[in-house]
């Protein structure tokens, strides 16, 4: 019986830390009662589980998962899962707490929650995903539901994954429970639009900040860190928009063409080939240097902790919309802030898919499919 460990936050990079300093220099802003402070400043509950899973050749391997509810205030909590090797407790604190914020920014009536697998999902069979994500679901069962915490997909978590978890939680219920989790399939009461949501939010925000600078999107560069869900969906919907997508990376690495990427073209490429990396007609980018290119909108669309003090200064686009969920430390934030540079928060700019996945969860709780 082998175990999987999550690999330890360094306290420069920590999520939960700087989350925590972001909510306390907007605390000082607003004037927040020390009370208050008090009470938003940590979350509510945080449940850690290890469970095993039988592998293909008969082996037991060990799991770390978390849950965790940041507020419950507004509503009933809500936030995705993550399948990442590198994702601990420290960040699913910091994703639940970002979570509140972004809920209630929209003014939609939930708090916030997230949780996470330590795990690469790449290195398991479609039979063993389909058995972690179902004992996963299993063993935080007591937490979540339609009137308590809602989840649903996040990083290398999808729909069929949601539809595992909301099948194992109504099997143990004895009925269905289709507003258990949203991200679902169509067919058992997910909602049309749902899994281009987050990108398209993120294509709205990029043409909004457009007008508000009196900037021509066909005249306007872009590199997209990430492309995943949000990154690749932004990508395509900002070039139908006339964006210049200049640059992507993912985990294969990335591509740079300052003439332009043809979007579609690397979406083939990715699927024949499994990533972006030796797209014909560009020349290779780390993602790091991507981060760096002289283009007017950066769309990091990856991880959290970025864009650092490290390299703050050296990002040369006029405009960041965050599409992942704090992928800018504070130390960034302030160097941009006084380098000119505009940050559309990741609360704002990615708040499209949790807007949508309301809709759903109203939806099945209405049996309106």
């Amino acid at each position: 019986m082998t175990a999987t460990a999550p690999a330890p936050a360094l306290p420069a990079d920590d999520p939960w830390l700087n989350a925590q300093r972001q909510f306390d220099n907007a605390a000082q802003i607003l004037n927040l009662s020390p009370g208050l402070r008090a009470v938003l400043r940590e979350v509510r509950r945080e449940l850690l589980v290890r469970f095993p899973v039988k592998m293909d050749n008969g082996s037991l391997r060990v799991f770390e998962g978390y849950r965790v509810q940041h507020n419950t205030t507004r509503g009933p909590a809500k936030g995705g899962i993550r399948f990442h090797p590198q994702t601990n407790l420290e960040e699913v604190k910091a994703l639940s707490m970002w979570m509140t914020w972004k809920c209630a920014l929209m003014n939609i009536p939930y708090g916030g929650a997230k949780g996470g697998v330590v795990v690469d999902p790449k290195e398991l069979s479609h039979r063993e995903l389909e058995r972690l994500s179902r004992r996963f679901a299993s063993e935080i069962s007591m937490l979540i539901g339609p009137d308590s915490d809602i989840p649903a997909p996040d990083v290398n978590t999808n729909a069929e994954v949601m539809a595992w978890m909301m099948d194992t939680i109504s099997m143990e219920a004895g009925y269905s429970i289709p507003a258990v989790v949203t991200g679902k399939p169509l067919d058992i009461g997910g909602s049309e639009g749902r899994p281009s949501a987050t990108g398209r939010g993120v294509t709205i925000t990029a043409i909004e900040i457009c007008k508000r600078l009196d900037r021509d999107p066909n005249a306007t560069t872009v590199a997209v860190q990430g492309f995943g869900n949000v990154g690749s969906v932004s990508a395509e919907l900002m070039a139908e928009r006339g964006f210049r997508i200049c640059a992507v990376s993912d985990v294969s690495g990335g591509v740079y063409n300052p003439m332009g990427l043809h979007v579609h073209g690397l979406l083939n490429h990715r699927s024949a080939t499994g990533g972006v990396a030796g797209f014909p007609g560009s020349r290779p980018v780390t993602n790091s240097e991507l981060l760096e290119l002289p283009v007017d909108i950066l769309v990091p669309a990856a991880l959290e902790n970025q864009i650092t003090a490290r390299n703050a200064g050296r990002i040369q686009a006029s405009v960041i919309i965050e599409g992942a969920n704090g992928p800018t430390t504070p130390d960034a934030d302030l160097i941009l802030e006084q380098r000119g540079v505009v940050v559309v928060p990741d609360i704002l700019a990615n708040a499209g898919g949790v807007t949508v996945s309301y809709f759903e969860w109203v939806q099945d709780l209405q049996s309106f499919f």
